[in-house]
Formats: structure tokens, sequence, C-alpha cells
């Protein structure tokens, strides 16, 4: 049986200096305003997590940072911890 294991991991504001993710009241999302770095640290992150197996659930955007939901198969459920978790 093919068990799954769950992250969900915090990247404050400092590490991603200026990403903006906009949705309007008619619900039309853009991203705004985001120097040329910022794909790269957020690349790197999810690249980072993906090495180890990890597949991103989602990613929600807040005014401190943002957060990540990973999960990832495992035959048995292991409670090792390679990241900061909350």
């Amino acid at each position: 049986m093919v068990n799954f294991e769950y992250r969900i991991t915090v990247h404050p504001t400092d590490s991603l200096s200026r990403m903006a993710y906009f949705c309007s009241q008619e619900g039309a999302c853009s991203i705004e305003e985001i120097p040329l770095g910022e794909p790269t640290k957020l690349e790197g992150i999810l690249n980072e997590y993906g090495v180890q197996g990890w597949e991103l659930v989602q990613m929600i955007f807040g005014k401190d940072g943002l957060l990540a939901c990973w999960k990832r198969k495992t035959s048995t459920l292991d409670r090792n911890t390679d990241a900061e978790v909350i």
C-alpha cells in the first residue's frame, strides 16, 4: 500500500524580497512587481524539495511570506524531519 507523508514549510518575506500575486474582484489573477531574481529564488525552493521527492500540493502567499504544502510517497510513515516544519 502506498502512503503519503506531508510537510508544511514557511518561507518568510526576507527570503523572497518582493513578490506580489493579485486577484481582482472579477477573479482575474496575475503576478506583479517581481524583481528579476525572485523567480529564481522561488525556483530554488521548489527544486530543493523536489530533489528530496516532495511534490508541491499548494503554495499560499501572504504579507509575511509564503506557506508551501508538500507531499511525497512513502511505503511506511516516516517522521524524519530534514527541513523546517511547522
